[in-house]
């Protein structure tokens, strides 16, 4: 059970809006979180999920502020609930419900950005909802300054058949003096002290402080004042956190209306979704608190920059880069090697070589190619060898797939595929490799022997259990 330290308690008595109450306030911290999802758009659509889950026995309630989010009714482990071979194959994502609202928020205002920055992304749950929201179209920077969590990132991305994202690892204050008024949308999750997290994590408050909320606010107040110069003039930013405080949230946007007062202003979010209101601030910002809709904390603000501001350029050091574009007859082999497996290379995006290595860019990267270090981008396409290409497991994910050339695979067979293991088909199919799915959705790669597919997904990815819901 959470602990609540009592300068902690004092804060909320004094922040707490005159219509809540701080009995409410704690007594819904102590309850259980209710378990959550978002159906991932690019591999599925939400009508088709429901059905395929209702007739599993997945109870859905609809998350009122994300048409693609659901509260799942009874209880679900989240480790079994990974597990599962919906999951694994990308068709939707583990999110509490209050993170869907920042991508919201965003995407209500710009509504067709073409160029977005996720200023502080991992494990990918906003990245990879921005990413269905622009259908991967476009070009996501998603950064992570932690550069053990990089890696988790791009392996969430990699299984939702993510392809317009590329990675940074910086400090998020890079942005501002890096690329200037450089994004048409910018979400800053900023990190936070986590104090409406508790309903997760019983222990977020254990070292909460006055004082390290001081030294936190001093942070974000130095991102938001990165993010915002990075931003176009006439585009969208959405701050968020998930802290309670007026320290972290309320009075770090005010510090940038008062650096900027003429280019800051604030945009209403109490008509983002039918209740919304409950949650307003007079300045617009959504307020979150955990009793208001039975979620996690959260806080909301959506800035518009109405006008250029002045901020000091520092050129990146880039290093040598190790692409090229590849040669024309290069890019045409690659292509129609992929053409025998049912996938397709985008349109907007160009045939890049490393060595032996063959990459698709999406056309918006190439102009960043001299502006920023970038730590992973990309899909990786295949190697090259004296028979010609070995295709990569990204590829077969990630890349626009003719599922009347893929196998589909019963749900029996994708669990021995996920573990695996060899798949019997019952049949002597075709010769070489194919991609196989499950209702649609690619699993990886196989390969025809006889009457069996060889499994060729990677071994990180094999599971050792399927779950069952």
């Amino acid at each position: 059970m959470a602990q609540f330290p009592a300068e902690f308690v004092a804060l909320l008595q004094q922040q707490l809006p005159a219509h809540l109450q701080l009995d409410d306030v704690i007594a819904y911290s102590q309850q259980p979180l209710r378990r959550s999802i978002r159906v991932n758009t690019l591999k599925i659509s939400v009508d088709a999920f429901c059905e395929r889950m209702a007739a599993k026995g997945w109870q859905l309630q609809p998350v009122p502020w994300c048409a693609e989010g659901f509260w799942l009714q009874g209880e679900q482990d989240e480790k079994a609930l990974g597990n599962t071979p919906e999951h694994l194959a990308g068709l939707f994502y583990i999110q509490e419900a209050s993170s869907m609202m920042p991508p919201t928020a965003l995407f209500h205002f710009a509504s067709q950005p073409n160029e977005v920055l996720d200023v502080a992304s991992a494990p990918g749950s906003k990245t990879s909802q921005m990413a269905a929201l622009m259908n991967n179209r476009g070009l996501l920077i998603a950064n992570e300054y932690s550069a053990s969590r990089v890696k988790v990132l791009h392996a969430n991305l990699q299984r939702l058949g993510v392809r317009n994202v590329a990675l940074t690892h910086f400090d998020g204050h890079v942005f501002g003096p890096t690329l200037p008024e450089q994004f048409d949308a910018i979400l800053l999750d900023a990190p936070c002290g986590g104090e409406g997290t508790v309903r997760k994590d019983p222990n977020a408050l254990g070292n909460w402080s006055l004082s390290s909320i001081a030294e936190i606010a001093e942070v974000q107040r130095g991102l938001i004042q990165s993010a915002f110069a990075a931003l176009k003039p006439g585009g969208v930013m959405v701050y968020s956190t998930c802290t309670l405080n007026r320290q972290e949230n309320h009075e770090v946007c005010h510090f940038l209306k008062e650096l900027y007062p003429q280019q800051v202003e604030f945009l209403s979010l109490a008509e983002l979704f039918p209740g919304a209101d409950k949650a307003c601030e007079p300045e617009g910002f959504l307020h979150v608190w955990p009793q208001i809709f039975d979620s996690e904390g959260f806080f909301v603000a959506a800035i518009r920059k109405n006008g250029s501001i002045d901020s000091d350029y520092i050129k990146p050091r880039l290093g040598k880069f190790p692409f090229k574009p590849a040669k024309a007859e290069i890019a045409t082999a690659i292509n129609s090697h992929l053409a025998d497996l049912g996938l397709a290379l985008p349109e907007a995006g160009t045939v890049m070589e490393r060595d032996d290595e063959l990459w698709w860019f999406p056309a918006p990267l190439m102009a960043y190619l001299d502006k920023i270090r970038l730590q992973r981008l990309g899909v990786k396409l295949a190697d090259r060898h004296k028979k010609g290409f070995r295709t990569t497991h990204q590829a077969a994910t990630a890349l626009p797939l003719d599922a009347t050339q893929a196998v589909e695979l019963t749900l029996e067979q994708a669990e021995q595929y996920l573990m695996g293991r060899d798949v019997a088909m019952g049949y002597a199919g075709g010769k070489g490799k194919v991609v196989v799915c499950l209702d649609g959705a690619p699993l990886g790669l196989a390969k025809w022997i006889n009457s069996r597919l060889k499994n060729g997904l990677p071994r990180e990815l094999v599971r050792d259990k399927i779950s069952h819901y």
